[in-house]
């Protein structure tokens, strides 16, 4: 129970600073609703030496172990001054810009091993399927479900694959449609799948791409079976090459998470988890991007554009454009960021010498 010296003491060292307080506490409710730019110079300058004597007088309500309340009070009141002080600011533009500028690009290329691996399962179940299938067809209805075959099986004339291709045929057009909203809304999962799943040692993620690449070699083999190969891979061209590169990014990030899990090297796996998320969520946020992008091509320039080679420039052409981005932006502050690790280990380098 306080004695009433102490509570003398209390309210005395209040009375003392009260006012600087309330003063601080105002500035930090305009500058908490408004930013700080709406500040006005003088109440600039008031808040850093504000949150300064503020600071100072928490450590004296602590020393000499005034009344808890003023000691919470100045704690709320330090912390509320510190972030308007030191947190970051940065607008949903700036953030959106940075990620552009440097953050996805980055994050793909400090992920080239996972998505060397991604490419490469992809490319190998396709591989795998598209021999399986043209060695005994029967292995289509093995790789290829039945919603995404629709008919596009090996009894299927190649007249009729043609016509649905070329949007030749009345009613080819919804068909084409709906085959490529299904196969769409397929490559959609398995890119969030292979993305979530990798956290659990990578293995749900490498399945998801040798399947989706068994699909890919099944179809395949079907239309190259039938002198249709050019045409399929015009056609999957157009959309495929930013879609399927979308799911490759997507299991990158998934791979990151689970090598972090398989792989913690000096750091536990908790904390190498949460260092490995920054570039998966980046991977996986650019997955988002390009499988909308794909989404675009998908409905209306596979329409509008049907000469096979046209298809083929533009997919592969725009595929272009996402690589030289992703691998050209962001490096000067890559170079910076080098730069400055370089001088730090110089400078430590110095000091164990001179010590």
């Amino acid at each position: 129970m306080k004695t009433s010296g102490e509570t003398i003491r209390s309210s005395r060292f209040r009375l003392e600073r009260e006012d600087d307080w309330l003063r601080l506490q105002t500035i930090l409710d305009q500058a908490e609703r408004k930013g700080l730019k709406s500040l006005a110079f003088k109440d600039a300058r008031d808040l850093v030496t504000l949150y300064r004597q503020a600071i100072n007088a928490l450590s004296v309500a602590r020393e000499i172990s005034l009344d808890s309340a003023i000691i919470v009070y100045l704690e709320s009141l330090c912390a509320r001054a510190y972030l308007v002080v030191y947190a970051p600011r940065a607008s949903v533009r700036g953030v959106v810009a940075r990620f552009f500028r440097s953050g996805a690009p980055l994050a793909f290329r400090r992920s080239g091993l996972e998505l060397l691996a991604a490419f490469a399962l992809m490319v190998l179940g396709g591989v795998a399927a598209f021999v399986l299938t043209q060695t005994d067809p029967t292995w289509f209805y093995a790789f290829v479900p039945e919603g995404l075959a629709a008919g596009r099986g090996p009894q299927a004339s190649a007249d009729a694959l043609r016509r649905v291709i070329y949007d030749s045929e009345p009613g080819a057009l919804d068909q084409l449609g709906a085959f490529a909203t299904y196969l769409f809304s397929h490559n959609t999962r398995v890119a969030i799948f292979s993305f979530v799943l990798g956290i659990i040692a990578c293995v749900p993620s490498a399945l998801l791409m040798l399947y989706n690449g068994s699909i890919i070699g099944a179809m395949g083999a079907i239309y190259a079976d039938k002198g249709l190969g050019l045409d399929l891979f015009a056609w999957l061209s157009i959309h495929g090459v930013t879609e399927l590169s979308a799911i490759a990014i997507a299991t990158a990030g998934g791979f990151r998470l689970g090598r972090a899990v398989l792989f913690p090297g000096e750091k536990t796996r908790k904390a190498a988890l949460a260092y490995a998320a920054h570039d998966a969520v980046k991977l996986a946020v650019l997955a988002a991007l390009m499988l909308l992008a794909a989404g675009l091509l998908e409905g209306f320039a596979r329409q509008l554009v049907s000469a096979p080679m046209w298809r083929i420039v533009i997919g592969w052409s725009i595929g272009a454009l996402w690589l030289l981005w992703l691998l050209g932006a962001g490096r000067k502050r890559e170079l910076a960021k080098a730069r400055s690790a370089d001088d730090e280990d110089a400078r430590q380098l110095v000091t164990e010498v001179a010590s």
